[in-house]
């Protein structure tokens, strides 16, 4: 049975030069089918500095007005996006950048208001502006199989569009765990198993998040809850383990988080149910 990798590299990463070379040199030497979901947020809010804009992040999330959607298009389409296909054809791996309004790969919908009570119990509402919900029905399974079946690896920016002319900044780790879904869900005349590896600058999922050799081996759903309870998981790790868990229930075989520095070695932490 055949098996593709939906491997996702944030910003940190791709900020990091020596870091991002060795990721690639690992990534290239994955025998088998593959795709590559990018990050690039930390060279996005310094673009947007070095252009007079002030980011402005909520819980982690980019306020995407029209000006900073011109800024992140640039950076994760642009410069991300090619200077990784140029690092992996440097080594051998073919590869072709896109991003979602690309053969449209992946059509997402623009985040509504929300409304949030503060401690004060006063009540805000939160536009993001250009943000996207990925559609997980809206994802050109179709012709990333093309892809990759010709040995050519897609680049995936976090970059996704409406179906209306509009692009939309949207997470890159739900991008990932979308079109890993979407993959498994995709039915050939042979099947395949689906992995979704998560690399960023940490060895895994820490219980400890001071203590960087606190890697939990192990994690399930129950696990996970309990973790929450207690605390011990960052802010930060949520959303990602959260996509995590919706692409197991959703037919991805396997989760695996660990650093991007020792892709081919490392362990890391694996969740399963």
């Amino acid at each position: 049975m055949a098996e593709i990798k939906v491997i996702k590299i944030g910003g940190n990463v791709v900020d990091n030069p020596l870091l991002l070379e060795q990721f690639i040199h690992d990534f290239s030497a994955i025998d088998g089918l593959k795709v590559l979901v990018h990050g690039g947020g930390v060279m996005a809010s310094q673009m947007q500095k070095q252009l007079g804009q002030q980011p402005v992040m909520i819980e982690g999330r980019r306020v995407t007005d029209g000006d900073t959607l011109k800024v992140v298009t640039m950076v994760y389409a642009g410069w991300c996006s090619k200077h990784i296909v140029s690092l992996l054809q440097k080594n051998g791996c073919n590869a072709i950048g896109l991003c979602g309004a690309d053969a449209d790969l992946i059509r997402a919908s623009k985040r509504p208001p929300v409304r949030k009570t503060d401690s004060d119990g006063s009540v805000t509402t939160i536009d993001y502006g250009y943000v996207g919900d990925v559609d997980p029905k809206k994802i050109n399974a179709g012709f990333l199989h093309s892809l990759i079946s010709a040995g050519i690896t897609p680049v995936i920016c976090a970059i996704t569009h409406d179906g209306n002319g509009n692009l939309l900044n949207t997470n890159a780790d739900t991008i990932a765990s979308s079109v890993a879904v979407s993959l498994a869900g995709y039915r050939t005349g042979s099947s395949a198993e689906v992995s979704l590896i998560y690399c960023f600058e940490k060895a895994g999922v820490l219980y400890d998040k001071d203590d960087d050799k606190s890697v939990i081996d192990r994690i399930t759903p129950e696990y996970y809850s309990q973790l929450k309870q207690e605390g011990r998981v960052a802010a930060g790790m949520i959303p990602k383990l959260d996509n995590a868990f919706d692409a197991l229930e959703h037919g991805v075989k396997e989760v695996v988080i660990k650093h991007a520095q020792n892709l081919l070695n490392s362990t890391g932490t694996t969740l399963n149910e």
